[in-house]
């Protein structure tokens, strides 16, 4: 009876996954849209395909489980995806926006890294080898962002404490000034 209860808390696990992954599609564009930089934008883009990838991968575990993954909200993804629009709204722009926009990234990331590593665990546990490789498939591509992000916050943080300012192209879409250099 303890491993139906195991069972059922790995199926918990994947549905929060699954509503995590489904409220980062969600969000992703918005964030590539408000990025400056366009390595940042790209970086978003491309993490929006491996998302959509994650969304199958889980829907594949579910299949072979025979259950359905509707029917719960990822509230912790829900408090990120917030803080993240919050971020947007805030009065920054070019270098710090990208900035605070790969902070809240990696809050992301950290929370999915926990999650899969989690669900991992579980399925590893309960002898779910297809798992493994699936849950392990996606929990390296976070990994993988996440690395990612750091780098791209190294160049990112040197522009904005050193005053560079990224015109960001919704700005020059809008026929705002172009920024110039601030040294």
């Amino acid at each position: 009876m303890e491993n139906q209860g195991l069972k059922e808390l790995y199926i918990d696990e994947l549905k929060d996954l699954y509503s995590a992954e489904n409220q980062l599609v969600k969000a992703l564009p918005k964030l590539a849209k408000g990025s400056a930089s366009q390595e940042l934008r790209a970086g978003f883009e491309e993490h929006l395909e491996q998302t959509k990838g994650h969304v199958e991968r889980l829907e594949q575990i579910f299949e072979m489980l025979g259950e359905s993954p509707k029917g719960k909200k990822c509230a912790g993804m829900e408090g990120l995806v917030e803080e993240g629009s919050e971020v947007m709204k805030e009065d920054l722009e070019g270098a710090v926006l990208d900035a605070a926009l790969i902070g809240a990234a990696q809050r992301v990331e950290h929370y999915e890294i926990a999650a899969y590593g989690t669900a991992r665990a579980l399925a590893e546990t309960l002898g779910e080898s297809e798992h493994v490789s699936l849950l392990e498939a996606t929990l390296a591509e976070e990994k993988e962002t996440d690395e990612k992000l750091t780098d791209l916050a190294k160049q990112i943080n040197q522009q904005a404490v050193s005053g560079d300012r990224v015109q960001p192209e919704r700005d020059q879409a809008q026929g705002k000034k172009r920024a110039r250099r601030i040294a």
